[in-house]
């Protein structure tokens, strides 16, 4: 039988653990993008990429997770759903049965579709089966929904497919994820007066990137400032770019609290 490493515990206030923060692609011993968010005993996992579900099961029992939230379909971001997807089948001694306590994924709303493709083998699989089993899917749209003991707003933003930022809130005390983005005007609305924004910034600042894709560090420094946010956690950084040049970017540009996102660490908010 599987054994997992942490415990659940009823926190004050909310926690953030980081899963995996790597940019893009894992990185070495670092996984995709991967966040896991609890307060009143309740586990949301914000993102599921490559790498994810085993950096979870070093701390949780993935049966222990209370919903997921993927803010794209990018295989960065939603890879692991597939090994989940195989835990949740075929555990020989879940803790439930995961047909009658299906766990609630939201969304975009190809995520059904897509993410049964990318875990069945050959198209005559597919056709014959998909996640319903195991994934009870709620589509994003714009607006807040409670998600457990939290109230989650979601916005799209700028990216090549359909992605959304979120801001989580809990008891007055709020964070807030832009998912993968480039500037604009949702991600300043999301960020208004956030505790702690976990920000993108998957490379340094210069003329020739690419418009509506990704953060630089500045761009995260200044989306920070602009938003008065009281502190900055930057992520999604890939293996290629130099983290030491992406912070000092973002912190030139907001003089309040700010770190790089570190694996397996963990963030209090409030409490």
């Amino acid at each position: 039988m599987l054994r997992y490493g942490g415990e659940s515990a009823t926190l004050v206030g909310v926690q953030l653990t980081i899963l995996g923060c790597s940019g893009s692609l894992p990185g070495p011993n670092a996984p995709s993008s991967g966040y896991l968010v609890e307060a009143d005993g309740f586990a949301l996992v914000v993102d599921f990429g490559n790498g994810v579900l085993a950096a979870l099961q070093v701390i949780r029992d993935p049966f222990d997770v209370g919903a997921l939230l993927l803010s794209h379909l990018h295989p960065d971001h939603c890879a692991d759903v597939s090994a989940l997807t195989v835990l949740r089948r075929y555990h020989p001694e879940p803790p439930h049965d995961p047909r009658l306590h299906r766990l609630p994924v939201h969304a975009p709303a190809e995520a059904p579709t897509r993410l049964a493709a990318a875990y069945a083998p050959s198209e005559h699989e597919r056709l014959e089966t998909d996640l319903g089993d195991v994934f009870d899917f709620h589509t994003l749209r714009p607006g807040t929904v409670r998600i457990g003991p939290f109230e989650v707003t979601s916005a799209h933003v700028a990216h090549p497919c359909e992605a959304f930022g979120f801001r989580i809130a809990h008891q007055g005390r709020t964070l807030v994820y832009t998912g993968d983005s480039g500037v604009c005007s949702a991600l300043d609305t999301l960020a208004e007066g956030a505790d702690l924004l976990l920000a993108e910034a998957s490379w340094t600042h210069a003329d020739n990137r690419p418009p509506d894709l990704h953060l630089s560090g500045r761009e995260a420094g200044e989306l920070a400032r602009r938003a008065r946010v009281r502190r900055l956690l930057v992520t999604h950084v890939p293996p290629w770019t130099d983290r030491t040049a992406v912070l000092a970017e973002a912190k030139a540009a907001f003089d309040g609290d700010v770190a790089l996102a570190e694996q397996q660490a963990s963030y209090r908010i409030g409490g």
